[in-house]
């Protein structure tokens, strides 16, 4: 019994001020339907982040219709949850005729205690699906004021999971939250990201898998989770990591996981040169990647954007590591010795434009005090 695990597919997504639209549908449309329909799994786990705001923009809303349409035409039961990104209210408008079609969306946690059973060839798979939550809401559906953060929240959750367990199925969970100890990428809200909302890996292990939404980069969590990551690069630090979707294959002894690299439209990249060698790269080869340049150049380099954009027309930003040492060297040198209010006052007036008020000071002295606590 084959499935796909995918996620954070952040439709609607910029990149440096660029629409991603395109690129996603590319994906969609020339790489991951198209594998759906050669591969035929029983059906599709997506984890959360299909879109990339609340109000998501009628593009990537009609986006996702073509997709979710073109999955149900080919016979595939499609469970998806919502993530911090998505309006779950709005997501979860005509879920329930949805889900006589084999479209399953969980938007709110009493979705959580309705598991989905798929059968497949005398096989079954038993889904929990657990949208995204925070802990305020969390307690209100648990009527417990006393659970403090996400992990104790969730792990009361899952207890109720337990008693509904069917006998000899695969037990599988869907979620979207940060796992301790996992790694991070730029293009994730820090809002969601760290703190009392790391929930321990240790708490799923009666589930015998679990897919994650959340992090953007494919990797595993403890014994049996795993993040697919998303489908493109949404940020420079993503761009040596492999993006894809994952592929799980259920014997009824064995389940098997299996990465499955996608190809995308234009990947994103991080080029690092002086800017006589990025200029001649670009002329000889024009490069139609999301490129951020670093110019390795001992000295300053005028208009170096607008020399080089011809040649890579979908240029993000260009860095120049001298004007940057220079100035970090500088401040460095400023700085050496200085206490933490003498580095804020700094930071303060570099931002501002002014020096700190006593008021600013004094408050940051409070902050500095309950931190080091």
């Amino acid at each position: 019994m084959r499935f796909f695990h995918t996620s954070d597919w952040h439709l609607g997504r910029m990149l440096y001020g660029r629409s991603l639209l395109s690129d996603q549908q590319y994906f969609l449309e020339e790489a991951f339907l198209p594998a759906v329909e050669k591969e035929k799994p029983a059906f599709l786990l997506l984890c959360g982040d299909v879109y990339d705001r609340q109000v998501a923009p009628p593009e990537a809303i009609a986006l996702f219709d073509r997709a979710l349409s073109r999955l149900l035409e080919l016979g595939v039961k499609v469970l998806v949850i919502s993530g911090n990104h998505d309006g779950a209210q709005r997501m979860a408008l005509l879920k329930g005729v949805l889900r006589k079609s084999g479209a399953y969306f969980a938007t709110a946690l009493e979705d959580f205690l309705q598991p989905v059973l798929l059968e497949e060839d005398g096989l079954r798979v038993q889904v929990f699906m657990l949208p995204f939550f925070d802990a305020p809401t969390a307690r209100d559906f648990l009527s417990d004021p006393s659970l403090r953060g996400e992990s104790a929240c969730m792990e009361r959750l899952l207890e109720l999971s337990y008693p509904l367990f069917e006998p000899g199925a695969l037990h599988v969970l869907m979620g979207h939250c940060f796992c301790a100890g996992a790694t991070v990428s730029d293009s994730e809200s820090g809002a969601f990201v760290g703190g009392s909302g790391q929930i321990p890996a240790e708490l799923f292990e009666r589930f015998d898998y679990v897919a994650l939404g959340h992090l953007h980069g494919p990797q595993r969590a403890g014994k049996t989770a795993r993040y697919s990551g998303t489908p493109l690069k949404y940020s420079i630090d993503e761009a040596t990591q492999k993006k894809g979707f994952l592929v799980l294959d259920w014997d009824g002894a064995s389940l098997s996981a299996e990465h499955r690299e996608v190809v995308p439209k234009r990947d994103v990249k991080k080029l690092e040169g002086s800017f006589e060698e990025l200029l001649a790269a670009g002329e000889a080869s024009p490069c139609e990647d999301y490129v951020e340049l670093h110019l390795t150049d001992k000295s300053p380099v005028l208009l170096a954007s607008e020399r080089l954009r011809p040649f890579y027309p979908n240029l993000l930003a260009v860095q120049n590591q001298w004007a940057l040492q220079g100035a970090a060297g500088k401040r460095a040198r400023d700085l050496q010795g200085a206490d933490e209010g003498a580095v804020f006052a700094a930071f303060f007036q570099e931002v501002s434009g002014a020096p700190p008020e006593d008021g600013d000071i004094a408050l940051f002295q409070e902050i500095l005090k309950e931190v080091q606590l």
